[in-house]
């Protein structure tokens, strides 16, 4: 109870300050969206489907990305505008951070849901099809980055965050995979241990 009422603390402080002055108010319901429908499901799914505590904290750490993402906007987030500058570099690589976190996160969501519903046994399987699920989602979601685009037109712009970069959606898509692989590489042997103290 006590871990539960903390994450909703660090979800409620973050979203409040992220929704207080954003950018352009847009962007931020674009952005945020995905971090606003996380809560109901999870807190819906709490009593028939309890996730483990480290799959809880990661959906936590995504929410914070999206929000400080849709606060600012990808393309501006300031931290990442003074590492371009230190660097040298044009470009603000914020959005790179959250796709290589919409891969290294959601990765192990589905692979709880894999092994927990019994749609395949822990093993390479499993760690291929989760990382091909990281993937499709990945390219899902430049898919509605597309269409969001293409209804709002120059609205969008912040949203899309290419700044000018002709392979955004393709690197975007590559950091997501690179994610997925990195986070089964390093998490699975806490993930398993995880599992196998939930009853399913």
């Amino acid at each position: 109870m006590k871990m539960r009422a903390l994450w909703i603390a660090i979800y409620l402080m973050v979203l409040l300050w992220s929704v207080s002055n954003p950018k352009d108010m847009f962007t931020w319901w674009l952005e945020a969206l995905p971090a606003l429908i996380a809560l109901p499901i999870l807190f819906f799914s709490r009593k028939n489907f309890p996730l483990t505590s480290l799959a809880y904290g990661l959906i936590l750490v995504h929410c914070c990305v999206l929000f400080v993402g849709a606060r600012y906007t990808y393309a501006e987030v300031p931290l990442f505008d003074w590492l371009a500058q230190v660097m040298g570099n044009d470009r603000n690589n914020y959005d790179k951070v959250g796709h290589f976190a919409q891969g290294f996160i959601p990765v192990i969501l589905a692979r709880e849901i894999f092994i927990r519903k019994q749609v395949i046994q822990v093993g390479a399987w499993c760690q291929f099809l989760a990382v091909c699920f990281v993937l499709a989602f990945s390219a899902f979601y430049e898919l509605i980055e597309w269409w969001v685009a293409a209804a709002t037109g120059e609205n969008a712009e912040a949203f899309l965050g290419t700044q000018g970069y002709v392979w955004d959606t393709q690197s975007d898509m590559f950091l997501a995979l690179i994610g997925g692989i990195v986070s089964l590489l390093v998490l699975t042997p806490l993930h398993n241990k995880q599992i196998q103290h939930i009853s399913y």
